[in-house]
C-alpha cells in the first residue's frame, strides 16, 4: 500500500502530514475534510498490507479494532473511526503529546543514567495505566518503550505542577493493542498464529508458552523497561529463537546493581521482583508494583534487593525442571484477579478517641484481611499542618511524624499480617476529608476503613462529616465503622 498525498480525503477524513512509519503501520496526521473542529488533535494509521507483509499485520489490525472500541480512560487514546479492509483499512483516534519511554532510553544508553526517582516516577506512571486495562478486562502483552508515551500536561496548572516538580504529575498512555487480550473478545492472534506471541525482548514466561491473559505479563514487561532504563541493556537481550526465549522461564538477568552500583537496593528489589519466572512471585498485581514505586521507602527490601551476583545454577536446574514438567492454564478475568489481592487503605484517628473505636477498626481490617490473601494494608492518619515559624515547624513536624508513625504501628501491631504487606503514612493537610480522597485516587485503593461519624444522624444532615464526606467522593468502596463496645477514652496522644 503507497503512502497516502496530504490532502487525500478518506471517509470524511483529510490527510496530513506523515508523521511516523513503523514497521506495520503509517501515522498521518488528520483532520476533517468539512473543517468542523474536532475535540482534539486527531491521527490516523493504517496498517502497512502489501503482498509481501505478514497475516500477522491484518490480524493485528483487526485485534487493534476490536480492543480500542471497548477501552476508556485517559491511559488509551480515543477512537475515533475505522475503516474497511475491503477498500482502506486505518483507525482515527486521539493524537496524544508527549514522549515515548525511548526519549528516556535515549539517555539511558548515552552515558546519562536516570536518576532513581526519574525511573520510579516513570515505572509508577506506566504501572497505573496498566492497572487501568486491567481493570478493564484487557491486557497489553506488548509493552515495551515505543509503545508507551508519557502525556505532556495541557491545563495551565498541571503546567505549573510540571514546571515545579516534572515528576510530580506523570501520567502514562499506552499505544499499539494489536498484540493485546480481551477477555470478553475473540483471541485471533491465538487462533490465528504462532503460540508465542509478542516482542522478544520484553515478553513474559508464560507468553513463550502460549498463555495469554495474565494481567503479571505486564508486570514482568514493566520490570524489563524500569531494567533498560536503569542499566541501558535489556535483561535478558533480543532472543531470536524458541530456545533463547525459553531461557527466562528459569534464568534470571544480571543484577542492576552489579551493572550500576548506585542504583539504591529498593529499585533493584523491585525491579527483580517484576522479572520473577513464576508469575505468583512477582507483583500480583500492576496497581502493587505502582505504590512500591510511588513510595520507595515503604519498600521491604530482602536479599533479592542486595544481591550483586545471579542465581546459581542448582536453582536455575530446579526452575528447569519444574518448567519442563508445567502445566500452564488459561487466566481468569484479569478484573477479578486483581480484585482479590486489592489496597486496602484503614485511616486511623490519633485524637479524640476511644479505645472501642480502636479495636472496631481493627476487627474490620481483620476481617478484610483474611478473605483476601495478598491484600495490601496502607494505615493511614491525617495530621493538620503547624502554624509556628518555618524552622520550628520543621523540628515539631519531624518529631510528630515519628510520633505518629509509631503510633500507626503500635495500633497494627495485633493484626495478623502475615502474607500481607504493611505500609504507614502520615498525611499533611487541614483537610482530613480531602487527603484521603486524594491518597486513595492516587495510589488505588479499592477500598477505604474508617471510623463512623459519632454525631447523631439528624445532626449530620447539617454537618458534612469527614467520614461522610469520605463515602460521598471516595473513587473506591468505603466501609463506616462503628464502635462495638462502651467507649473509653484514650486521652489522645499521650495513650
Amino acid at each position: 500500500m503507497k503512502e497516502l498525498a496530504p490532502g487525500t480525503v478518506v471517509d470524511g477524513f483529510r490527510i496530513g502530514d506523515l508523521l511516523h512509519k513503523g514497521g506495520m503501520a503509517l501515522i498521518y496526521g488528520v483532520t476533517y475534510a468539512d473543517d468542523r473542529p474536532a475535540p482534539f488533535p486527531m491521527v490516523m494509521k493504517v496498517p502497512r498490507m502489501t503482498a509481501g507483509d505478514a497475516a500477522e499485520t491484518i490480524v493485528s489490525f483487526e485485534v487493534e479494532h476490536q480492543i480500542l472500541r471497548t477501552l476508556t480512560g485517559p491511559h488509551v487514546p480515543q477512537l475515533v473511526a475505522a475503516g474497511d479492509l475491503a477498500t482502506l483499512p486505518y483507525l482515527a483516534m486521539e493524537y496524544v503529546p508527549g514522549h515515548t519511554l525511548d526519549h528516556w532510553l535515549a539517555q539511558a544508553t548515552s552515558g546519562q543514567p536516570l536518576p532513581a526517582a526519574t525511573l520510579a516516577a516513570l515505572g509508577a506512571a506506566v504501572a497505573t495505566a496498566a492497572h487501568a486495562l486491567h481493570q478493564q478486562n484487557a491486557v497489553h502483552l506488548d509493552l515495551k518503550p515505543a509503545n508507551v508515551i508519557v502525556r505532556d500536561p495541557s491545563d495551565a496548572a498541571a503546567i505549573a505542577r510540571a514546571v515545579a516538580d516534572p515528576l510530580a504529575m506523570l501520567d502514562a498512555v499506552l499505544l499499539d493493542f494489536g498484540l493485546s487480550w480481551h477477555a470478553h473478545l475473540p483471541d485471533l492472534l491465538a487462533e490465528e498464529m504462532r503460540p508465542a506471541v509478542g516482542s522478544p525482548a520484553y515478553m513474559s514466561p508464560e507468553q513463550v508458552v502460549g498463555v495469554r491473559g495474565d494481567p503479571r505479563s505486564d508486570v514482568f514487561a514493566i520490570g524489563v523497561l524500569l531494567y533498560e532504563l536503569a542499566t541501558g541493556t535489556l535483561p535478558f537481550g533480543a532472543p531470536t529463537s524458541r530456545g533463547g526465549l525459553r531461557q527466562r522461564l528459569w534464568m534470571d538477568p544480571v543484577p542492576p546493581r552489579k551493572l550500576r552500583p548506585d542504583l539504591p537496593p529498593w529499585l533493584q528489589e523491585v525491579i527483580l521482583r517484576c522479572l520473577e519466572p513464576t508469575a505468583a512471585d512477582r507483583y500480583p498485581s500492576a496497581a502493587h508494583l505502582a505504590f512500591d514505586l510511588s513510595h520507595p521507602a515503604q519498600v521491604r527490601v530482602t536479599e533479592r534487593g542486595e544481591r550483586l551476583t545471579g542465581t546459581g545454577f542448582r536453582t536455575h536446574f530446579k526452575r528447569w525442571l519444574r518448567a519442563a514438567g508445567e502445566q500452564y492454564r488459561p487466566s481468569p478475568l484479569p478484573a477479578r484477579q486483581i480484585a482479590e489481592v486489592p489496597i486496602l487503605m484503614v485511616c486511623v484517628p490519633h485524637h479524640d478517641v476511644t479505645d472501642a473505636t480502636l479495636e472496631s477498626l481493627r476487627a474490620a481490617v481483620t476481617r478484610s484481611l483474611g478473605i483476601r490473601p495478598g491484600a495490601r494494608l496502607a494505615v493511614v492518619t491525617v495530621v493538620s499542618p503547624g502554624a509556628s515559624s518555618a524552622t520550628d515547624r520543621a523540628r515539631s513536624e519531624t518529631a510528630l511524624q515519628r510520633q505518629m508513625l509509631a503510633m500507626l504501628k503500635r495500633w497494627a501491631q495485633p493484626l495478623k499480617l502475615e502474607g500481607h504487606q504493611v505500609s504507614f503514612h502520615v498525611l499533611e493537610d487541614s483537610d482530613r476529608a480531602d487527603a484521603i480522597v486524594r491518597y486513595a485516587s492516587t495510589n488505588n485503593v479499592s477500598m477505604i476503613v474508617l471510623g463512623a461519624a459519632t454525631h447523631g444522624v439528624q445532626l449530620q444532615r447539617f454537618i458534612a462529616t469527614v467520614p461522610i464526606k469520605v463515602a460521598m467522593n471516595a473513587p473506591c468502596t468505603v466501609i463506616l465503622v462503628k464502635q462495638t463496645q462502651p467507649p473509653a477514652p484514650l486521652g489522645g496522644l499521650s495513650g
